[in-house]
């Protein structure tokens, strides 16, 4: 079953556009789980990315948008760590991943952004260190705590019930569950899935049961005043990524939503607009250092 369902999930997020590149920047040096250095950057920043595509091709346009404006790690999950989600997984385990992360490049304050399965991990890092970050950027994290409101409980449940499904209809149901009425998802390349697609099957189910059994400190998020940015696809669910970020308004002092109209979570603004996205870290970042 595992490949199969790796074959079927491969297009979530196997959908690369060319990427674009910042007008008169040089391309940064970017390396996953090891040392980053770019030449007098002003930014420290960890980059973590969604339950599918790994970190360096998940932000490779971003990077290349944003420049040497960065010393940028792009961090892989630590849930695809080894060939099995690791034993007692839970977002404790990608917190605890982060900060060796940031200690191994000296990064003692620094800027967090994270999509997706990522997304949900820098909120749980940011109650548990805020201390250490400068700024908080979420790109439709794939969740923000079980106090949710009535609507995104009730699509909760439509997620778990996916389980049950035959395999030819989970994925469809999983992706359609993310999307606005009406909206298609982009088209499965052809070709056969990566070697790393095989691993994503159970981390996306660690993920999920990571979410059931989390326990987000809100108390902790309403006490961290750095800024915080919400990028919104105006194609996503809304029950879902946009009541999510209502919800986070409520409860981080200083929290910014930009909606991109045309975009969705599987083709996110970070690498379809990366020069937009860019320009908005960077307003993000200036604002923190202000």
């Amino acid at each position: 079953m595992g490949d199969a369902l790796a074959d079927r999930v491969g297009f979530l997020d196997r959908y690369e556009p060319e990427p674009l590149r910042a007008v008169g920047a040089r391309e940064p040096r970017i390396e996953v789980g090891s040392r980053v250095m770019a030449i007098e950057n002003r930014y420290r920043v960890v980059l973590l990315p969604g339950g599918v595509l790994p970190a360096k091709p998940a932000y490779t346009a971003l990077l290349q948008a944003l420049g040497e404006r960065v010393t940028a790690v792009a961090k892989d999950l630590e849930v695809y760590a080894g060939d099995r989600p690791p034993a007692g997984y839970s977002l404790d385990t990608e917190v605890a991943g982060i900060l060796r992360e940031a200690d191994a490049h000296g990064f003692d304050r620094f800027h967090l952004v994270g999509y997706s399965g990522g997304g949900a991990c820098s909120l749980a890092f940011a109650a548990q260190h805020g201390e250490r970050l400068l700024s908080l950027a979420l790109l439709e994290p794939a969740w923000a705590g079980n106090d949710r409101t009535e609507a995104e409980d009730a699509l909760w449940l439509r997620f778990r019930v996916l389980e049950q499904l035959p395999l030819d209809e989970l994925m469809a149901a999983f992706v359609g569950l993310q999307l606005a009425p009406g909206v298609e998802p982009p088209p499965r390349p052809e070709g056969p899935p990566p070697p790393w697609m095989a691993k994503r099957p159970a981390g996306i189910r660690a993920f999920i049961d990571a979410f059931d059994s989390g326990d987000l400190d809100l108390d902790a998020l309403r006490a961290f005043d750095r800024p915080v940015y919400f990028a919104l696809g105006g194609r996503s669910n809304p029950d879902y990524y946009g009541r999510m970020a209502d919800r986070l308004a409520t409860i981080f002092p200083d929290f910014t939503i930009e909606t991109f109209p045309e975009r969705h979570h599987f083709d996110p603004p970070h690498r379809i607009e990366p020069e937009h996205v860019a320009d908005s870290l960077l307003a993000l970042w200036r604002r923190a250092d202000s």
